[in-house]
């Protein structure tokens, strides 16, 4: 869903990416895990790099796009709302 929005396709100008979504891998671990970058696994590839990248790509604004045609195309099936977690006053 959000392969048009990353940079480095065939049709962009410049260097086509190749490994678009190895990248976006290593960017949802470190989101996931917290780690620092020095700390992400080797098969993501060299962490420098992917940090560099990262920081393009917000510079850019490739993150906003790709989150607001996410919450644009929301798949809201798996959504519960449980009363055990929700507190209302008496």
């Amino acid at each position: 869903r959000i392969a048009d929005f990353l940079p480095g396709k065939a049709t962009d100008r410049g260097r086509t990416a190749a490994d678009n979504r190895l990248f976006v891998e290593s960017v949802l671990y470190i989101a996931r895990t917290g780690c620092p970058w020095r700390d992400m696994p080797k098969e993501f590839g060299n962490w420098h790099s992917a940090y560099v990248r990262f920081a393009r790509w917000e510079t850019k604004g490739v993150w906003d796009q790709i989150a607001a045609a996410l919450q644009r195309d929301a798949d809201l099936e798996e959504l519960f709302i449980d009363a055990t977690i929700v507190r209302a006053h008496q």
